[in-house]
This record gives structure tokens, sequence and C-alpha cells, in this order.
């Protein structure tokens, strides 16, 4: 008796022990640099600046994150109201929802085979039978079979390889929520840039009207003094094509406005038709004077994109340990009760009972290579998903970097730019009151104009470069989706946070998870 105790006792113990192994490899997560910067030299800390609507320096907090929804630093209830109605409506939207719900739906399903598969059937059968199975000694006969009875079948995870299963589409599930916040962020991304767009698009169009205007008014003024014998017809003319260039440039400013209108309303969730918001415009924003800038250990976990290349990473470990767990038998446990009657009387006696118990094992025992293929395979897409990871985290600290060094270049652009647009616009009043008085030639009026109108227009390019390039930081650092549950990504309670991730090849410990 004592040895078969320790038989026992040492097959249980084996059972625990295969049970609780698991075939699926830690996750290694690649380092990220230990540095608080994205740029090679000295990052940024202040950005120069005019006197001006979005024109001001702005100053990057270094250490930060965004405490609210990042479109609303620029104090814009319009755009607010806009961005909110995209996250609401938009069909893009729409349909990471749906898939985010089909992996829910999947996960649920594959966590069913923890448990006992239960089935229960009743069936009644009318049949006739031939004499020939019995060698034609005796005549066929017709009878009735009601049969009714309970099946259990289960699965015991002996080698894990249903937790595994459930774990990787317990991955995919986190993958289709962090999709689902990068749909949402680019989205919004979208919106803001389209919102710029059109407000630095009219703004050109304010512009040229104004310009076209004061040549009108011009070229009044030189057919009046052709007519009083002051100026000759040649100037006439080219005050005229001056006019007419400046009109010309209407038609396509007017057609970029109305393709940025028409994006607008598809981004919306509506059709072009539909949209009644009228044209942003620079009045409507205001430029974020600080701006949160996260360290590149919290930016990992603060883009939905990288998590989601993270969980690809989780999805494909879980292949692994499934592809190794192919070599080892699968246990099968049935059981089944019930009951086999040609009559209904005789339905529930005792004598039509029916039951049984089964148990079976399959071994893989020669499949000509197919499983160390599989096993091949598993590890290649592993591989594929770590490259992939590494590829996105490369390219997050890259926009982060460009947004930076951009800022910086913006700040100095639209100084610059403010200056000449001073200095043109003094040009063009000097020489236009000497036109009128008649000590400035034309030529140097024309020149004066032509230099005011380009000095216009490229301000307002600076202006606009600077509201797109500061929306692009906050997009690069992945806005503010990790903070709520607005986003449709996992919140604090569901995501905790997690310390710093470095990458591969930098300082930092590396982080293994289980």
């Amino acid at each position: 008796m004592s040895r078969l105790r320790w038989v026992a006792t040492a097959l249980v113990s084996a059972w625990a022990g295969m049970s609780a192994c698991s075939f699926e490899p830690p996750l290694h997560v690649p380092r990220v640099p230990s540095s608080s910067g994205y740029t090679a030299g000295s990052p940024p800390y202040r950005t120069t600046g005019a006197v001006g609507r979005g024109e001001g320096s702005q100053r990057f907090a270094y250490g930060r994150t965004l405490s609210r929804q990042w479109w609303r630093l620029f104090h814009s209830r319009r755009l607010d109201e806009v961005v909110r109605r995209a996250l609401r409506d938009s069909p893009s939207i729409a349909a990471a929802q749906a898939q985010l719900r089909a992996a829910q739906a999947s996960m649920e399903a594959n966590a069913g085979i923890f448990y006992p598969q239960i089935s229960a059937d009743l069936g009644a059968s009318r049949q006739k039978s031939s004499g020939a199975t019995f060698g034609g000694r005796i005549p066929g006969f017709t009878y009735s079979l009601f049969t009714g009875g309970v099946g259990v079948t289960y699965y015991p995870d002996i080698f894990g390889i249903n937790r595994l299963v459930y774990r990787g589409s317990k991955a995919q599930m986190e993958y289709q929520r962090y999709e689902l916040a990068t749909a949402r962020l680019t989205l919004s991304g979208n919106v803001v840039n389209t919102a710029i767009a059109e407000a630095a698009t009219q703004a050109q169009i304010d512009a040229v009207e104004e310009i076209t205007a004061r040549e009108r008014e011009l070229l009044a003024l030189t057919e009046a003094q052709y007519q009083g014998g002051g100026s000759p017809y040649v100037n006439v003319l080219a005050q005229r094509a001056q006019l007419l260039a400046n009109e010309a440039m209407l038609p396509p400013l007017q057609q970029q406005l109305a393709v940025y209108r028409h994006l607008m309303a598809i981004l919306g969730g509506e059709s072009p038709s539909q949209w009644r918001e009228k044209p942003f415009t620079l009045n409507d924003l205001v430029l974020p004077k600080e701006l949160p800038v996260a360290l590149p250990s919290t930016l990992v976990r603060n883009r939905p994109d990288i998590e989601a290349a993270e969980q690809q990473m989780r999805y494909a470990l879980a292949g692994i340990g499934v592809a190794k767990a192919q070599f080892f038998p699968i246990v099968t446990l049935s059981a089944s009760a019930g009951t086999s009657s040609s009559t209904t009387g005789a339905f529930f006696s005792s004598s039509s009972s029916v039951w049984s118990i089964a148990a079976a094992l399959a071994q893989p025992v020669f499949e000509g290579g197919k499983l160390r293929a599989q096993e091949r395979g598993a590890y290649a897409a592993y591989d594929t998903t770590l490259a992939v990871y590494k590829a996105t985290v490369l390219s997050a600290f890259q926009q982060v970097a460009d947004a930076l060094r951009a800022l910086e270049h913006d700040g100095a652009a639209v100084q610059a730019e403010h200056r000449s647009l001073q200095t043109v616009q003094q040009e063009m009043e000097v020489a236009q009151a000497g036109y009128r008085s008649g000590t400035t030639d034309y030529l140097s009026l024309l020149n004066a104009e032509v230099a005011y109108q380009n000095a216009r227009i490229a301000a307002v390019h600076a202006v606009a470069q600077r509201y797109q390039d500061t929306a692009a930081l906050f997009v690069a650092l992945g806005g503010d989706w990790w903070r709520s549950d607005h986003a449709g990504a996992p919140g604090d309670s569901s995501n905790p946070a997690r310390p710093g991730v470095p990458m591969a090849g930098q300082a930092g410990p590396a982080r293994v998870m289980p």
C-alpha cells in the first residue's frame, strides 16, 4: 500500500507540475533610452516669437504629460465640438469599435474551454430493418426508438494549451482596444489639422481679397492720373494686370477651402452636402503657450500604437507556446448517461438506461516534420512582431523629435515673417503715399505691392504651420487617451502605469514580464 501511495503521490505531483508549466516564453520588452531628450544636441526649451495672435513664444515642459483632452489646449469651443462629433459619428471609429467587440467575443468563446462541455439530446425515430441483416432467415420488421441523455466532455489543461489559446485571444482583444485608441487619436489629429488648414486658407483668401481691394483703388487712381495726363497708359495696363493676377489667385484658394470643408464633413461622419459648419479662422484658435512633453520612458506607455505592438508580441509568444504544446498528448475525459427504449412506456424504466465513461489520450507520433516547422514559424512570427515593436518605438521618437525641432524653427520663422511683413507694409504705405503725391514712380509702387502680398501670405503660412506642428507634437506624444475611458482604451484602472521600457542596446534595466 505504501508503494501505491507513493506512486499516486508522484503522479499527482507530476500532473500538478505539468498543469502549472507553460511553454510560452517570457516577454522581454526592448529597452528605451534612459535620457530625457528626443533630439540630438541640446533640446529646445523655449521658442522665439512675435507680438500677435499665434505669434507668441512657447515653452516646453519636459517630464509633464497632458492633463486633459489635447485639442482643448487650443481653447476653441468650436473645435472641441467638432472633434467630439467626429469621435461620436465617424464610421472608422464605429468599425474599430465593432472589431473590438468581435475580439472580446472571441476571447470569451475561448474561455469556455476551461469548463466542462455539457450537452443534452432527445430523439425519436421510426425505422424498418431488412431481414438480410440476419442472413435472410427472418423477415424485416419495423420498430420505434426513443433516446435521451446528457453528455459531459472535459479537456484537462495538462500542458497549458488551453491557457495559451486564451492568452492569445486576450492579447488580440487588447490589441483591438489599443487600435481603437489609435483610431481615435488619428481622427482627432486629422480633424484639428483640417481645421487649421481651413483657417490658414481662409486667412489667405482674406489677405488676397484685401490686397485686391487695394489694387482696385490703385487702378482707379492710375486711370485718373492717365486721364489727367500725369501717368502713361502703360501704368494703367500694368496695374490692371496686377489686379487680374491677384483675382486669379482666389479660385484655387476657394477650391482648396472647399476640399478642406468636404474632408471635415467626411471626418465628422457626414456627407459634404450635410456639413453646415462655417470655415474655421485663425481667430477661432489660441496657440498653446506651454507644451507638456512626456519623457521617452513615459511615451512608450502613452502611445496606443506602441501598446498595440506589444500586444502583438504577446500574441506571438502565445503562438510559440501553442506550437510547443502540440508535441505533447491531449487528454479528453467524457461521460454520458441516458435512456434508450422502443416504447414510450419503458422510456424511464431502469432496463432502458445507458451510460458510458471514457478517457482518451492522443499523442503525435509522426507528422512528417509539420510540428517542427510550425514551431519555427511561430518563432519567426514573434521575431516579426519584435521588429515591428522596435520600429514603432523609433518612429514615435522620430515624430516627437521632428515636432520639437519644427516648433523651434517655427518660432524663428514666425518672428522673421512678422518683421518682414512690418517692413514691407511700411514700404508699401510710403510708396502709395508718394505715388499719390507724385514723388514715387509707378514701378516702385508695384514692387512694394508685390512684396507686401508675398509677405502677407508667407506670414499666414508660418502661423498656420506653427499651429499644425503644435498639434503634431500632441499627437506624437499619444494625446491623452490613457487618462480616461473616453478614448476607448483602457483607463488607469485596467491599464496601470508600468515602469519605463528601455530599448535594446541602450542603458537601463530590461523589463521582463511573465
